[in-house]
């Protein structure tokens, strides 16, 4: 798995004189699952367009596993980091448009080149990953639920088989049990052995699933820390528009009301710290 290095990478819009980033230096380990977070405006979104190589540096460095690129890196350069990197934009059911399903996810290996069997192969994977059963192959995309095509679009980013994977809010607009369906999908992802970076403003799938946790604001990396130390932190959660987990503010509730607490992060946590105390009958 590649580890991921931002080295002062500074970005502005052709557009734009004002720099939509400025000096971010930034790793992001290999095989880590890292939560990107900050208010609209922050940056987030230039940052993983840069790692995937949708967009080159104005200014520094980024590499990601022996791939390096800078400002002068040519269309080829920024192609060979995509060979890396997979990216799941927000509201990705949007870009279907194959009649089939199994056409749609075949369409990336296609365009690397691949045979049409490795191609096949690919396309059986990636349902598989994705938790799809294989009789959707043929049907089409438009005719399944919301939270059946957005698994059929992540498919078609697993299918050429990134070591790297990068989610924009992927589950804006998903009702409950849809979300957590596919949190868990991308908590699998990582356990067998990609790097998640995850763009979200859910501080609850912070606590839950991130290792790291990059916060941005106007352009600038204010911090790259472990979720728990960020959250320990109400002033700098606060100055960045942050808002701690329901878990973590309870706890906080209660030890102001005098019961010690250790550091708990999800509901979970904190109702198995609690339930022994309310069977004992004691705070």
């Amino acid at each position: 798995m590649p580890e991921i290095k931002l080295n002062n990478v500074a970005f502005a819009y052709s557009n734009s004189k004002q720099r939509a980033l400025t000096e971010v230096n930034l790793t992001i380990p290999a095989g880590s699952y890292t939560a990107l977070a900050g208010h609209t405006g922050s940056g987030k979104s230039t940052l993983v367009s840069l790692i995937d190589g949708l967009l080159k540096p104005t200014a520094g460095q980024i590499t990601v596993g022996k791939q390096t690129v800078d400002a002068s890196a040519r269309r080829q350069d920024l192609a060979k980091l995509r060979q890396h990197v997979g990216f799941v934009f927000q509201f990705p059911e949007q870009q279907l448009f194959a009649e089939t399903v199994a056409k749609d996810i075949a369409f990336g290996p296609e365009n690397l080149g691949w045979g049409q069997e490795r191609v096949a192969t690919a396309v059986q994977e990636a349902l598989n990953a994705v938790g799809l059963p294989a009789d959707l192959a043929e049907r089409s995309p438009f005719m399944l639920s919301g939270g059946q095509m957005r698994r059929v679009a992540i498919a078609g980013v697993l299918a050429m088989q990134p070591e790297v994977l990068i989610l924009d809010e992927p589950t804006a607009g998903l009702d409950a049990k849809s979300t957590e369906q596919l949190l868990n999908l991308i908590a699998t992802f990582h356990q067998e052995g990609r790097t998640i970076i995850l763009i979200t403003h859910q501080m609850e799938q912070v606590a839950r699933y991130a290792d790291q946790v990059v916060v941005m604001n106007h352009g600038q990396l204010v911090t790259a820390t472990t979720p728990a130390q960020l959250f320990a932190d109400s002033q700098l959660m606060a100055a960045n528009q942050l808002n701690r987990p329901a878990a973590v503010q309870i706890a906080h509730q209660l030890r102001k009301r005098g019961v010690d607490l250790p550091a708990v992060l999800t509901l979970d946590q904190l109702a198995k710290t609690l339930a022994p105390r309310l069977k004992g009958g004691t705070d």
